[in-house]
């Protein structure tokens, strides 16, 4: 059956995503508490090619698949990072890391792996440099504290904690979640044995087909390499696998959906665009310049691997499944209680609900918070960011006059 086969999927997604999403949720949250906010302010804030290239040093050797470096580039970004420097962070952490060089170079060699770890850094300088040429520079540093607008009395490891899961996870999440059902979908109905199918593509029209397959998945950059290496084995070009490797880790539905809750609908073009083009290109660079003295002498692996390239020990995949899953209910749960509030009527005289979108941070929160507050008639906002619902106490409430405040401060409203 469809459905028992859909959700072995289901369960399979979420075990080689959590333990990625999770390690980057505590990466981020450690970051904010411990990283000076100004050493991210002076090195990675400002739209120019220097911030774009640190930020691509930096993103490179870390060991984080696509799902694990959203909250941590998030974390950047509201510390002060550029959206060049976040989106040059964001395209060349998942294609590679320490642990993927070391593991391409035993499947696949030495001069495969350098060559994707040049790969790597060079689409994320091109995508970040791309975001600071085309995308206004007026909105490029946050320096407010999310936790503090979060919970003003969070701090220490508790705020760093709150800060991961309301201000990141509640920003992303249900993008995650539409992630996670998309690739168990497409797991169910296009088995990655699939591509292993289609040796006979040659040149930029396998590339192409390539693309239009991994780009939905989900794929870990370490797990994919064994993937890669059968396929090249089956006699799929060394160039069009390279492309595999780098579209799969770079894409998926949730980062694309949380780069553009994040970063906006162009710097999301951007982004896609940018990993398409250099992974077609870069793929026929290979091809055109190393694949007539390049040997094939890597042993590929006889035994089974998950379809998602999940690597992780099982009972830590298992675990980090367990809790990301309870916390999605969690923030779920959130959002639904919100709403349900909603459609109550409000105490005459006493506090009213207003939708906002456009809120992804503390900065927004404290933006929308500062704005309705300055209407006469309010005592008090409360913006909740997981459910983008405000709270607003007052006398003689005016719901026209609060909208207007909230578009002011660049942000979208409607009433009760």
């Amino acid at each position: 059956m469809w459905f028992e086969t859909f959700i072995d999927q289901l369960w399979q997604v979420m075990l080689d995503l959590s333990p990625s999403l999770l390690l980057g949720l505590l990466i981020a949250g450690l970051v904010h508490l411990y990283l000076p906010e100004g050493l991210v302010h002076r090195g990675l804030n400002r739209p120019n090619l220097r911030s774009a290239a640190r930020a691509a040093l930096i993103g490179v050797p870390l060991p984080l698949c696509s799902c694990g470096v959203i909250p941590t580039a998030l974390g950047l970004r509201n510390q002060g990072a550029s959206k060049g420097a976040t989106t040059a962070f964001m395209i060349s952490t998942p294609l590679t890391g320490v642990d993927s060089l070391l593991v391409s170079a035993s499947f696949l060699g030495w001069p495969f792996a350098l060559f994707k770890l040049a790969a790597a850094f060079v689409t994320g300088l091109i995508g970040g440099t791309l975001v600071n040429r085309f995308t206004t520079p007026g909105d490029q540093s946050r320096h407010e504290s999310v936790v503090t607008a979060a919970e003003p009395s969070a701090g220490g490891l508790k705020g760093a904690l709150r800060y991961a899961v309301f201000d990141l996870l509640a920003a992303i999440d249900l993008w995650v979640l539409t992630g996670v059902l998309a690739a168990a979908l497409i797991a169910t109905f296009i088995p990655t044995d699939y591509l292993a199918g289609l040796t006979w593509t040659q040149g930029i029209g396998g590339m192409l087909l390539v693309l239009a397959i991994s780009i939905p998945l989900y794929v870990c950059t370490t797990g994919s390499v064994p993937i890669a290496a059968s396929l090249i084995a089956a006699g799929m070009p060394t160039g069009t696998a390279l492309v595999f490797l780098m579209a799969g880790p770079a894409t998926n539905v949730a980062t694309l959906g949380a780069v553009y809750r994040v970063l906006g609908t162009r710097v999301l073009a951007i982004y896609l665009g940018t990993v398409i083009l250099m992974s077609v290109l870069l793929g026929l660079g290979f091809d055109a310049l190393l694949s007539g003295v390049y040997s094939v002498g890597w042993a590929v692996p006889t035994g089974g691997h998950s379809e998602h390239g999940g690597h992780s020990p099982p009972y830590l995949a298992i675990g980090s499944a367990l809790l990301l899953s309870g916390l999605l209910a969690y923030l779920l749960g959130l959002r639904l209680k919100a709403m349900l509030r909603t459609w109550r009527d409000p105490e005459p005289g006493t506090d009213l609900m207003l939708k906002v979108e456009g809120m992804s941070c503390g900065h927004c929160v404290g933006s929308v918070k500062k704005s309705l507050e300055g209407v006469a008639a309010v005592s008090e906002a409360t913006p909740d960011l997981a459910s983008g619902l405000v709270r607003v106490r007052g006398d003689h409430l005016d719901v026209t006059a609060l909208i207007r405040a909230v578009e002011a401060a660049g942000f979208r409203a409607s009433g009760p």
